[in-house]
């Protein structure tokens, strides 16, 4: 028999050229290829072996946007078998359609079958601007009938909108979303903590190193220099904030900076998890 994987160890080769016979050939390629796969980044032994000698851990999640990003961002998450979590809103993309159109059905089912966890970001991308007087919330929605216009919701109405997500999400999919949100732009005001907290939702913001910058001027904040940073000031437990798609940034974030930026992290021995195993929002069993 011929030993024909070059990247095994010597006592396999050894094994090879001394044993005869199809099953003892069959063994050792077992073998063979298990320790080869070890030695390949972003496969799933390799990325089991990393876990056991993980400096720590960082929580990748994703914003709805333009979704100019979207399969980019999924296919490279794939290729490294790293789980990451999407908070999702029906923004208006670059296809013309919105993020949570029946035509992203296929783009959404994909994901959960990767293993990712998903959570709500308000159906139409609600942002907070103050809490008024009588326990309502004043809010302006980016996106749907009533974009534009500033509101007055009681908590209830907030709480079915962050439900509206987890409703779509399960007409597309089949799922729920995980008990995760997040308000629009990160704004919180004391209002719209409890409410969201009422609702059942537990909200997650970011690391300040975790910020990825996408939505900032690319000719005033270089990729580069949002990568360095980011590289620099990471730590064990933070929380990652990127789009899947900025309609303002001229030099997109992502295509430049999602690949190194998971290298960099893993040549420094950092994991990867999503946010239910965070010890912060991690899910009951």
């Amino acid at each position: 028999m011929v030993c024909i994987l070059r990247t095994v160890p010597a006592i396999c080769k050894a094994k090879c050229k001394a044993k005869a016979g199809l099953a003892a050939a069959l063994l050792c390629f077992s073998a063979a290829a298990l320790a080869a796969d070890a030695q390949l980044p972003g496969t799933a032994t390799n990325a089991n072996a990393a876990s056991k000698a993980c400096r720590g851990t960082i929580y990748l999640t994703f914003d709805t946007g333009s979704q100019s990003q979207a399969e980019f961002i999924a296919s490279t998450l794939r290729k490294y078998r790293i789980k990451a979590s999407f908070f999702l809103a029906n923004e208006k993309t670059t296809r013309g359609d919105y993020s949570l159109s029946p035509e992203w059905a296929g783009y959404w089912k994909q994901l959960v079958a990767d293993g990712h966890a998903f959570g709500s970001h308000t159906f139409d991308h609600v942002y907070v601007q103050s809490d008024a007087p009588d326990g309502r919330i004043r809010l302006k929605p980016q996106f749907g009938a009533q974009a534009g216009q500033s509101l007055l919701w009681t908590p209830a109405q907030y709480c079915e909108e962050l439900k509206r997500v987890d409703q779509r999400f399960l007409q597309l999919t089949g799922q729920h979303l995980d008990p995760y949100w997040r308000a629009p732009g990160g704004k919180l005001t004391p209002g719209l903590s409890a409410a969201g907290a009422a609702c059942g939702y537990a909200h997650v913001g970011w690391a300040p190193a975790g910020f990825s910058g996408d939505e900032l001027s690319s000719e005033k904040f270089s990729n580069a220099s949002l990568l360095q940073r980011m590289l620099r000031d990471l730590k064990d437990g933070d929380i990652v904030m990127a789009h899947l798609g900025i309609w303002s940034r001229r030099d997109p974030w992502a295509p430049a900076n999602l690949e190194p930026l998971i290298q960099g992290l893993q040549q420094k021995s950092f994991c990867f998890a999503t946010l239910r195993e965070h010890p912060l929002y991690r899910l009951k069993k």
